[in-house]
């Protein structure tokens, strides 16, 4: 396993970590026995970087987490998110009030006196224009009821916006070989500024792990099948914005290049640790031997710079114009 800097944190992070929300909800059905092993699974393989959120099956994933620590000694970081909760879901809503009562739930589900890190989770894009939302992230550090704060977002705009505050410390966004408008300017931003990076949604929703064809079908309660069109939330969270068969296109042009000893999915893995501006990919599993695969990707060698403009070829042709210019 790698590790990287977080931000000014201090911490080394896993260069793979592991994102809890299909332990949690919305990936069809899930069972807490075999996630608990999947998340014992991925201590074993060296990740210290958990991502979580409040919303993940209303507080599942926080509370699996909080098993893991009572059941390990290895020490690792919790990266939680908050806002979600909110109904409706808009930018007054992220108030002082509503903050302090999503970090109390959160440290209750979590059994810990302080959060890691706290994100606020994709919210309205005024959010990141009222810098009264970040001065109450500053007074709940400073009261001792989290260590860091940092943001997920959709687009990049907000990205570059949310680190114009000096207190934040990390920027979850989402970054694959599908989406990859984050690394022309906001990268090297985020470095300038030494802001972390947790790229989310690494494997496009399972689209490139390979594994997906026309027959693939999901559950009602799986995102994959419900918010394909963004019915229920952003519609970038779901095959990263793209059209199902033109997802599977563009994986069937992907193959071909994966190395020998490699997998898709390992391949777009290391695609993203390409990035010396990344800290770390956070893809999701539900089963153990789903995290083991994800964890072969920080000890692959580099991607040659042939495959790395094949990628881009790739990318350029046939996805640039379905996502490029809408997050």
């Amino acid at each position: 396993m790698q590790y990287r800097e977080l931000g000014r944190t201090g911490w080394k992070v896993s260069a793979i970590s592991f994102g809890t929300w299909a332990i949690g909800a919305e990936w069809g059905a899930v069972d807490d026995r075999q996630s608990l092993a999947a998340l014992h699974q991925a201590l074993d393989q060296g990740v210290n970087l958990f991502d979580t959120a409040d919303v993940y099956g209303d507080g599942r994933s926080e509370r699996l987490l909080a098993q893991l620590r009572e059941q390990r000694t290895e020490p690792f970081y919790v990266a939680t998110k908050a806002g979600r909760r909110l109904d409706p879901h808009v930018a007054d809503g992220y108030n002082r009030q509503n903050l302090t009562a999503f970090v109390e739930r959160s440290l209750q589900n979590l059994n810990t006196e302080a959060l890691d890190l706290l994100q606020l989770h994709c919210p309205p894009t005024p959010v990141y224009y009222m810098p009264e939302v970040f001065e109450v992230l500053e007074e709940l550090k400073t009261a001792g009821k989290l260590q860091h704060y940092g943001v997920s977002v959709e687009k990049v705009e907000e990205g570059l916006k949310a680190i114009e505050y000096p207190g934040v410390q990390s920027v979850q966004i989402i970054f694959n070989i599908f989406r990859q408008r984050p690394k022309e300017l906001f990268f090297a931003e985020a470095q300038r500024r030494r802001v972390g990076i947790l790229a989310r949604l690494p494997l496009s929703s399972g689209m490139l792990s390979g594994k997906l064809t026309h027959e693939s079908r999901f559950a009602t309660d799986d995102h994959r099948s419900f918010n394909r069109h963004g019915e229920a939330f952003d519609r970038g969270e779901t095959f990263s914005g793209l059209d199902f068969e033109t997802g599977l296109q563009a994986v069937e042009a992907l193959r071909p290049l994966v190395p020998v000893g490699a997998t898709m999915a390992t391949m777009a893995l290391r695609w993203i640790l390409m990035f010396p501006a990344v800290t770390c990919a956070i893809p999701g599993a539900k089963r153990p031997e789903q995290v083991a695969e994800n964890a072969l990707a920080a000890d692959l060698l580099p991607l040659t710079s042939e495959t790395m403009s094949a990628i881009e070829d790739i990318y350029e042709k046939q996805i640039r114009s379905s996502v490029h210019n809408y997050w």
